[in-house]
């Protein structure tokens, strides 16, 4: 079973990012949870997200304590808490800062990658330069990194 925490803030598409992955991977044949954490919090709150992903049916329903990989759509959160509390060793840490990897300041027990997911919102015109929507960029690079879904499936899952 591979397991996935989102990071980021309320307003950012954290969970649409989470829901446009996991049908991705569902398209790809898999059993695949997705599920949010938040409160009665507003705009600009921390928000998480948590994906289950396994070639067999998913009956736990629990949070994901100790995921084998992070996805942060808001790097400001790096600061504010800690967005590696109960990481696999070798897990993936996926980023959206216009900062190289070798910038951030995560220990080297782990693995990171980042995308400037705000440029590429700001570019597409996705949301506002107060707002841009990360999520689609941030999905991509997913993708990319973990290798869990096709392109097809990922244009498929967004188009729906």
């Amino acid at each position: 079973m591979v397991e996935i925490r989102f990071h980021g803030r309320g307003g950012q598409g954290t969970v649409v990012a989470s829901k446009i992955l996991a049908d991705a991977i569902n398209k790809e044949g898999k059993f695949v949870q997705a599920y949010p954490e938040f409160g009665v919090e507003r705009r600009g709150a921390p928000v998480y997200a948590f994906i289950r992903i396994d070639e067999t049916p998913i009956f736990d329903k629990s949070r994901i304590y100790s995921p084998d990989h992070i996805v942060v759509l808001d790097p400001t959160l790096i600061e504010a808490i800690d967005v590696t509390e109960g990481l696999k060793e070798k897990g993936w840490i996926i980023v959206n800062t216009d900062k190289k990897p070798e910038e951030l300041a995560f220990p080297t027990k782990y693995r990171v990658a980042t995308i400037d997911a705000t440029h590429i919102a700001l570019k597409h015109q996705l949301g506002t330069r107060a707002t841009p929507i990360v999520n689609t960029a941030i999905v991509g690079a997913v993708v990319k990194v973990l290798d869990l879904a096709r392109l097809e499936s990922v244009i498929q899952a967004v188009k729906e």
